[in-house]
């Protein structure tokens, strides 16, 4: 008889990929670069990553360098950097706000729990890195993956919790609602 050979998993991007630290990498873009000198052209590769801890903190990095790899573990250690901690309110975000980087827009607005992620390509992964499971998203101006995601984060950067709501105008978490 003869035997069947397994065939490798097919790999599926939409789902996170973790590796040994736990965080959750999020590959963008990959852009071939030129650069004209006098012999000719210089090829490089730009990489745009997000990396998110899957639990309120989220960051971005770019990388480039002369092969795909290298670019890409660039851009990771620069976004493992970056990272800051997002304000969350259970599996959503508090309040609505709207990211601005650019002529790029990213309007987010809370959603109840089991709506799930409602965003197109960069910013979905913006929000899957950081662990918002329920958002209603709308990206205005421009469909540049580096200007969405830079709008995207600068957004979720601005969320305050109640907590640091009340703190900022000097009254208990109680008073505000």
């Amino acid at each position: 008889m003869e035997e069947k050979k397994e065939r490798p998993a097919k790999r599926d991007n939409r789902r996170r990929q973790q590796e040994d630290d736990g965080l959750v990498k999020k590959l963008i873009q990959v852009n071939r670069v030129t650069k004209t000198v006098k012999g000719g052209r210089n090829m490089r590769f730009a990489a745009l990553v997000v990396v998110g801890d899957g639990n309120g903190s989220v960051g971005y990095g770019m990388g480039k360098s002369k092969e795909v790899p290298e670019a890409i573990d660039k851009a990771t250690a620069q976004a493992k950097k970056a990272m800051k901690h997002v304000a969350l309110k259970g599996t959503s975000i508090p309040h609505t706000v709207t990211g601005v980087f650019g002529r790029g827009h990213v309007l987010m607005m809370p959603a109840a729990e089991g709506t799930g992620v409602i965003a197109g390509g960069p910013v979905r992964a913006v929000m899957e890195a950081a662990g918002v499971k329920d958002v209603r998203t709308k990206s205005h101006g421009t469909s540049n993956p580096i200007n969405c995601v830079k709008a995207a984060i600068c957004g979720l950067y601005q969320l305050m919790s109640p907590e640091e709501v009340a703190a900022a105008r000097g009254k208990d978490a109680a008073d505000i609602s």
